[in-house]
């Protein structure tokens, strides 16, 4: 009796596996934004905010915001802003919505590319369960991963089928969507060499010249895609120069982590969303034991390759995809990310699937029904428990914190999240706390400056919101806060300034406008309230302050009829605005009069 009669066919698997994927994720469309990126890609940008038009479309391309060039998820932003607007539920229900036509693609790819249905369907679950790909998934900041991979499976399968046809159009077709797979994520440079792995095993093709000219059009565009990142990520601050973190430093860090990731993909304990770099601190003897397991590891399957390709596939996939983010070109401050093997063990999966396939006879397949059950059972559970961490900031950072140590740059954006809570007295005294061991860490300065501000402890705020300019001249949230607590002294004429400087390094910085207008209106200038509300409106159109302020300085200059408009349109935002309803009443009395 064959599988399909038995009722186990290809169609009840991929069901199967979306319930699973939906058993573990149901809970998302609750969760929150966190203020880790999100702020940045989203909730922060006026860009994406401003909607789906050609003006935003034409920024997704353009840009180097985040210190990314990737547009085509910049698009995916607006959308998701566009249908949902400040409901992160929907962000976070379009993630797993990928996450599930990811799982079923990788599933339908490896059946059709070995024919075997068990150990594709245990691959795809795996993918779909493990606690490692949680941070892919939940966290909305992250659907570049999710896209590049999207389309990065889209063109193994167009390759698939070129290989089995030699049609020129599914060549273009895997050439397109490679394109549009870097578009979504550079860490897909890769790809051409997994797909030239794929020709050994699974596709079976005979090595010739041949092969490598078919890999040259997607090489081309990988190391387009490596310079444009290279630029845009130094031009945006985002590659840590060499003299901060030393070539030893990044080396050894690289080697440990190879060992590292499979050690969290057997034993998914301790998870993290920022792992921090331990710089020099690495030791020899862990590095020499990690260079050890990989030389033997790879000797190995080397050796089997002969008579068990699957293995040497599977280990050059994983050594190969993670090359870009081990951090030879260090990124950020941190020694490795859950997100990075989002695509990469894949390859481990199918050594582990491919091995059960090869070595237990199929007389005694039954046998492995129990363990691998319990082990997708034990997966689930550990990827539900580890997604209950990212409902909010405040539930991650503080497991972030429990799980890994000196990790300042999380326990900053925990601090900045007690200010928004309003625990004023925690914040001050966790900044605190790390200025004593890193007091030149200028965000944290800025951190403490804005929390005293708040405590209005406004002297004590300017001292550390010039100590973070200091320390950190391109920080323009320390120049706002600076021009903020200026302004509260009345010092107008500083306060400009230092809204000036904020405006040189973010010029869409809506909230130093609003904090111009401000100071415009106190000093009685009406003319340059119109001005910076107008500059704050083009950036975020529905900002309800801006329409405000600029009701009001229009109607100070006597501008009755102007001001009118202004308060019909912030009703069109917030109908029923009493204050704004009421001002328009006002107004258009003022208007009969005259």
């Amino acid at each position: 009796m064959d599988e399909k009669s038995r009722g186990y066919n290809p169609l009840v698997i991929s069901i199967c596996l979306v319930a699973a994927i939906i058993a573990v994720y149901w809970p998302v469309y609750k969760y929150n934004f966190v203020k880790y990126d999100d702020n940045i890609y989203i909730t922060g940008n006026t860009h994406i905010k401003s909607g789906f038009n050609w003006q935003s479309i034409r920024w997704a391309f353009v840009s180097g915001h985040a210190a990314n060039w990737h547009p085509l998820t910049w698009i995916s932003h607006i959308l998701d802003y566009q249908l949902f607007k400040g409901w992160a539920g929907g962000g976070h229900l379009v993630n797993v919505g990928f996450h599930i036509l990811n799982t079923l693609l990788l599933f339908y790819i490896l059946m059709r590319m070995t024919r075997a249905m068990w150990p594709s369907a245990f691959v795809a679950a795996v993918f779909a369960l493990h606690p490692l790909h949680i941070e892919s998934v939940a966290w909305i900041s992250e659907r570049k991963d999710l896209l590049s991979t999207f389309f990065g499976l889209l063109t193994i399968l167009a390759y698939v089928n070129y290989v089995e046809n030699k049609k020129l159009k599914w060549y273009l077709a895997a050439i397109v969507l490679f394109v549009l797979g870097l578009m979504s994520k550079p860490m897909l440079v890769t790809l051409p060499f997994v797909l030239l792995l794929l020709d050994y095993w699974p596709l079976e093709r005979k090595f010739s010249r041949q092969l490598l000219i078919e890999k040259i059009p997607f090489l081309i565009f990988s190391l387009a895609s490596c310079a444009v990142t290279f630029f845009v990520q130094r031009h945006g601050g985002a590659i840590i120069a060499g003299e901060f973190l030393g070539l030893k430093a990044r080396v050894y860090n690289g080697i440990v982590s190879y060992i590292t990731y499979i050690a969290k993909m057997i034993w998914p304990d301790g998870l993290a969303v920022l792992y921090p770099h331990p710089g020099d601190e690495i030791s020899i003897i862990k590095v020499a034991l990690s260079v050890l397991l990989l030389v033997l590891i790879s000797i190995f399957f080397i050796y089997t390759a002969r008579r068990h390709k699957f293995f040497v596939v599977g280990w050059l996939w994983y050594i190969g995809t993670l090359v870009p983010v081990i951090g030879l070109v260090q990124v950020s401050v941190q020694a490795m990310a859950d997100r990075y093997t989002y695509m990469t063990l894949t390859g481990l999966f199918i050594i582990i699937a491919w091995s059960a396939k090869e070595f237990v006879p199929p007389q005694r397949y039954k046998m492995l029904i129990l363990p691998v059950a319990a082990v997708l059972i034990i997966l689930a559970a550990a990827a539900h428990a580890q997604l209950r961490y990212w409902e909010n900031s405040i539930t991650l950072f503080e497991h972030t914190l429990a799980v890994t140590k000196d990790n300042y740059h999380i326990l900053n954006n925990y601090v900045d999240c007690l200010m928004d809570a309003g625990r004023l007295d925690d914040a001050v005294k966790q900044s605190n706390l790390i200025l004593k061991r890193k007091p030149g860490f200028g965000e944290t300065q800025c951190n403490l400056g804005c929390a005293l501000l708040e405590a209005g402890r406004t002297q004590e705020a300017i001292e550390h919101l010039k100590l973070a300019i200091e320390y950190k001249p391109a920080l323009s949230q320390a120049h706002y806060n600076l021009a903020f607590a200026l302004t509260e002294q009345k010092k107008y004429d500083l306060a400009i300034v230092s809204c000036r400087d904020a405006l040189k390094i973010k010029p869409d910085y809506v909230e130093v406008y609003l904090c111009l207008a401000i100071i415009y209106n106190e000093m009685g200038k009406y003319d340059q309230v119109v001005e910076s509300c107008n500059k704050a409106i083009e950036y975020e159109p529905n900002n309800i302050k801006a329409h405000y302020y600029l009701a009001a300085a229009l109607t100070a200059l006597g501008k009755t009829d102007e001001s009118i408009k202004i308060y019909r349109s912030a009703l069109q935002i917030e109908p029923n605005n009493p204050d704004f309803r009421r001002l328009l009443e006002k107004a258009l009395k003022k208007q009969s009069v005259n």
